[in-house]
């Protein structure tokens, strides 16, 4: 039994590493497209869908999955105090650097969003944008966000359901996936492929969840037609859910 609880330590720690490595490779690229983002009509877009369920002003908020910064930016120039998070070393340079090119300010820390190095009741808000299909444990993910959360707080989680999704190499120029190599997408795709949360239905599975731990829960199905208007860039079609869960 010990031996088999150490194997599947290892195994966790290697997939981990896999993950981190991904991003750290994607990090160049993806910045650029969240760059776009920023200049064009969607960031304004995803920042009226977020200040609709924020509890208040000057709320100090953690960006789970920070990536480039996107979330972090967009809140810190409405002057609230966010800290994002991120695994990927490579993806928080890119943060720095478009929070720097923003004029504004945000703390950002490497950390697992599965282990949070926060006190409880910590934060008014976690906003999380395209990570929860990527981590180990979901389910640790959701109860740490939980533990952080000040009572009242609202955490605000924008995702798709990859998990039955083959991943395409993209040639267009517009495709906010292109350039990314083959090598890349089949990486992805075997990665996703032994992440637990693939096999999950959602949002019904994390809405269940979240229920559980014991939060409020709302949601809409698919928000894309409310965020992505840009005509210079094209996502895949996939539905992007949200979820809108108050401790």
């Amino acid at each position: 039994m010990i031996h088999a609880k150490k194997q599947s330590s290892n195994n966790t720690r290697e997939l981990e590493q896999r993950i981190e490595n991904y991003w750290d490779k994607r990090s160049a690229d993806f910045s650029r497209v969240r760059r776009r983002e920023l200049d064009g009509p969607d960031g304004e877009l995803w920042l009226r869908l977020i200040e609709t369920h924020l509890p208040g002003e000057n709320l100090r908020i953690l960006d789970a999955g920070t990536g480039a910064g996107f979330f972090a930016i967009l809140l810190a120039q409405r002057g609230h105090r966010v800290t994002g998070i991120d695994m990927s070393s490579d993806m928080l340079h890119e943060a720095k650097k478009n929070m720097t090119a923003e004029g504004c300010q945000a703390e950002f820390r490497k950390m697992s969003a599965q282990e949070l190095d926060f006190p409880d009741a910590t934060f008014d808000a976690i906003v999380s944008r395209n990570l929860t299909w990527t981590l180990p444990d979901v389910m640790e993910a959701y109860r740490e966000w939980y533990r952080v959360l000040k009572p009242g707080g609202i955490l605000l989680n924008f995702d798709s359901d990859c998990g039955k999704v083959t991943f395409s190499k993209k040639d267009e120029q517009t495709d906010v996936h292109a350039g990314i190599s083959q090598e890349m997408v089949t990486e992805c795709n075997s990665i996703k492929e032994e992440l637990r949360i693939s096999t999950h239905i959602r949002p019904d599975w994390d809405i269940s969840y979240l229920k559980e731990l014991g939060f409020s829960v709302a949601s809409d199905a698919d928000i894309a037609p409310l965020v992505r208007k840009d005509k210079q860039l094209r996502y895949d079609n996939i539905p992007m859910f949200a979820i809108y869960a108050k401790k």
